[in-house]
């Protein structure tokens, strides 16, 4: 449960600083992969890629269902978290960013 709790208030970190960066994609991004690299080495020193890419996409599940409520919420399209469909390929970026920033500082799997 504490890894859990982790996970989402590092989420919540990075997701606060991306809404903030609306207009500048690359400070959003770098939001994104600064969380992942606190993230990794506060609370995961030991954890391995497989680690990683779970609290990936746990990250990029989070932002999506966040941009569904917040959609619904204000009755209009709201893409702050994984970009506009208007711009699909810094869309696509962003989703692979959510999911494999935290595996960019992850340890290697221990050998068994």
């Amino acid at each position: 449960m504490a890894t859990a709790l982790r996970v989402f208030l590092f989420w919540a970190a990075a997701a606060g600083i991306v809404v903030t960066c609306r207009t500048n994609s690359v400070a959003a991004i770098a939001a994104i992969v600064g969380a992942a690299f606190v993230y990794t080495h506060v609370c995961a020193k030991q954890a391995g890629v497989a680690h990683a890419l779970g609290v990936g996409i746990a990250w990029l599940v989070m932002a999506i269902v966040a941009e569904i409520v917040i959609s619904g919420w204000l009755g209009r399209g709201w893409y702050a978290l994984i970009g506009s469909p208007e711009r699909p390929l810094l869309r696509n970026v962003f989703l692979f960013v959510w999911v494999f920033a935290p595996a960019l500082f992850a340890q290697r799997e221990a050998e068994r």
